[in-house]
């Protein structure tokens, strides 16, 4: 492996850690027995899978993806969420989708194939729409559900079938809020790995003075929020924080 390359340790759905001079770090060995191994490619190092029945080595921590943030700087956790999305896709493709073999992992790329029938299973990617809606020098926050207390974030919504990103941006602002919107401009991209997404962020205004109505089957709750107003906001981690804090950087809005 290069040096800067990385060795992901997991077992089940959590990452494996050790703590050194009061922080924790990666667990980086000695080697255990594994599941499975790959590389992953590009220089960035390999996934290692450890059996769920056999308990994890001495002075390990295991932790979830998502509380690994706090541990990594996060090009190394977004090299983290890779490995859990390839470990994914081999638990999930071991049998043909088509005509039920069992499937055999090729290493010249990420693919499963089937020596039957020949279809290649690749890793599943979702595409995703996230957006950032303003207007008269707010913007658009959603609550679901399943949020913590008091949290809002920017409407987000998977693409369907024989959509443009931008058709879905209309569509999804629409369907859960009523506000058609004009203006949609691209913003950035980040891999979502919970489980498999790919987020794909906008920039769009509402046309003119609308009213609210949020679908309660996708919300529990759409406002519009001024900057020196607003509410609980999403983990930095998330491409949603980065549209907000994009918004409160805009001339005006600081």
């Amino acid at each position: 492996m290069s040096a800067g390359a990385r060795r992901f340790f997991i077992r089940g759905r959590k990452l494996l850690f050790r703590e050194e001079n009061g922080a924790l770090r990666l667990y980086n060995g000695p080697d255990v027995q594994a599941l499975y191994r790959r590389d992953l490619g590009g220089g960035i190092g390999e996934v290692i899978a450890l059996a769920e029945q056999e308990p994890p080595p001495a002075a390990c921590v295991e932790i979830s993806l998502r509380g690994a943030y706090a541990h990594l700087p996060e090009p190394v956790w977004m090299w983290a969420g890779r490995a859990m999305q390839i470990l994914d896709w081999r638990q999930q493709h071991q049998y043909c989708g088509r005509c039920g073999e069992k499937t055999v992992e090729q290493h010249g790329e990420f693919a499963m194939l089937c020596p039957a029938c020949g279809l290649r299973s690749y890793p599943r990617l979702t595409p995703a729409v996230i957006m950032a809606v303003t207007g008269g020098g707010e913007i658009l926050l959603g609550r679901s559900r399943h949020f913590p207390g008091g949290m809002y974030s920017t409407l987000a919504g998977f693409v369907e079938p024989g959509e443009t990103l931008e058709e879905a941006v209309r569509r999804e602002v629409f369907e859960e809020t009523g506000i058609a919107v004009v203006g949609i401009r691209y913003f950035g991209s980040q891999p979502w790995p919970f489980p498999n997404s790919l987020m794909v962020g906008f920039f769009a205004q509402a046309d003119g003075d609308q009213a609210i109505h949020p679908n309660c089957d996708e919300l529990e709750d759409a406002r519009w929020f001024s900057p020196d107003n607003l509410p609980l906001l999403p983990d930095r981690m998330s491409i949603a924080r980065r549209l907000i804090d994009a918004f409160l950087a805009l001339p005006g809005n600081g």
